[in-house]
């Protein structure tokens, strides 16, 4: 078995990009295998900072294969300006090092209005997603019958007939609930998405079968999560979640490929917790300590610019996303932004209507309820960006990252002290 997976444990934004650059020299195949346009990487590579949404970080080495699987909702729009930017800055990609699955599904001008009108007609109940059309794509998946992959885009005569069938109904269904809405032509868009078939028709392939003779031939694989395991659709804080399984659970569906290649599934967490859009967030500080972390941490969207919501570390709500995805250890991400407090705290426990529990509820009406019991240790007030071992770790840094092992249950074995490659403790 020679894959490994990288998996945000948190609501996301972990800096999981830093780590699966880490990783990905040492693997032959980087894969994506979920989300879309929604998600973002910062990678810092050969001095440059690259911010990466849907191409896997994989596309910085000209030796290793992109894969962009099935599992992924794909705007060929965004996708040719985001490869189009890489192409400028480190020259040409051959379709032979960056493959779009066949089977992977398109996002369409309508998807976005229509996530934009059920966003306004949920007023303050809005879940706050990117209005980039994920979610009501997924949902066209989902259904089936308003549909379509990239193997259909890149078939004039089978775009034309799907399109004459989707947008009609869509145009009726989106002025239902949007009286401004101007309704789509079928001419329009199949003459603008003909021209994004033209150019993607040399990246896309069937990967399930790549991926398969890959793994055959011993190849090794990095599967690239995307968001966080507390975004999963089906395990995350339902509805304030993501359109797709952002666990550990949906490599496989996503990818094609069986779990059981795994050999090291690393969880990437924050040492502090931050989440965007709407929801629970039990460690929220909504104060000067919160926008300090936001500030020293930068803590605004690769993809938005929108600024995340800030708190203490949660072991408990980590600890179930490390559960849920299975990991073998865990990699602390931006302990250095924690350099400048007095004092640190760690929620271990919930208090729900007076029970101390440290499971993770499945509703988010109980989330709410739920009170945090914290574990206090003092900071290290010590400046660790240039600190290459742990054992030079500050005594109290080492304690709060020893601490976080102990509450989420896995070993730490990668700490992260800032952004550069080089500031990656790993022995």
């Amino acid at each position: 078995m020679s894959a490994t997976s990288v998996i945000g444990l948190q609501w996301g934004d972990e800096a999981k990009g830093k780590i699966v650059d880490l990783l990905t020299e040492q693997h032959d195949i980087v894969v994506r295998y979920l989300g879309g346009n929604n998600a973002g990487h910062t990678v810092i590579f050969g001095g440059e900072t690259y911010k990466l949404s849907l191409l896997p970080a994989g596309i910085l080495h000209d030796s290793v294969v992109s894969v962009i699987a099935t599992g992924v909702v794909i705007n060929p729009k965004a996708f040719l300006e985001e490869l189009g930017r890489i192409v400028e800055r480190r020259g040409n990609v051959p379709p032979e090092r960056m493959l779009i699955s066949d089977r992977a599904h398109v996002i369409f001008p309508y998807h976005m209005a229509e996530e934009a009108a059920f966003e306004k007609a949920r007023g303050g109940d809005a879940i706050g997603t990117t209005m980039r059309g994920i979610g009501t794509c997924y949902r066209d998946k989902a259904g089936r019958t308003h549909a379509i992959r990239m193997g259909d885009l890149i078939n004039p005569d089978r775009l034309r007939r799907r399109l004459e069938e989707i947008v009609p109904q869509k145009n009726r269904a989106i002025a239902a609930l949007d009286d401004d809405f101007v309704p789509f032509e079928v001419d329009v868009i199949y003459e603008e998405y003909s021209n994004y078939a033209d150019q993607l028709r040399p990246y896309v392939t069937d990967t399930t079968s790549f991926l398969h003779k890959a793994v055959a031939a011993g190849k090794k694989l990095l599967f690239e999560g995307a968001q966080g395991c507390l975004l999963d659709i089906d395990h995350g804080s339902f509805p304030y979640v993501t359109s797709s399984n952002s666990s550990g659970c949906g490599i496989h569906s996503g990818s094609g490929v069986s779990e059981r290649v795994i050999s090291k599934m690393i969880g990437i967490v924050k040492a502090y917790t931050t989440r965007v859009g709407g929801g629970p967030f039990p460690t929220e500080l909504d104060d000067e300590i919160g926008q300090h972390i936001r500030d020293v941490g930068n803590e605004y969207g690769t993809v938005t610019g929108r600024p995340r919501r800030c708190g203490w570390f949660d072991a408990v709500a980590t600890g179930y996303g490390a559960r849920l995805s299975g990991v073998d250890c865990i990699a602390v991400m931006l302990v250095d932004v924690l350099d400048g407090l007095d004092e640190i705290k760690i929620c271990e426990a919930y208090d729900f209507n007076g029970v101390r529990t440290t499971d993770f509820p499945s509703h988010v009406e109980d989330l709410a309820q739920m009170k945090p019991i914290y574990r206090t240790v003092p900071g290290w007030k010590t400046d660790i960006t240039g600190i290459r071992k742990r054992a030079d770790l500050p005594e109290n840094a080492l304690k709060y990252v020893e601490t976080v092992a102990e509450l989420v249950g896995y070993p730490v074995e990668i700490i992260s002290v800032g952004p550069d490659r080089e500031q990656t403790i790993l022995e």
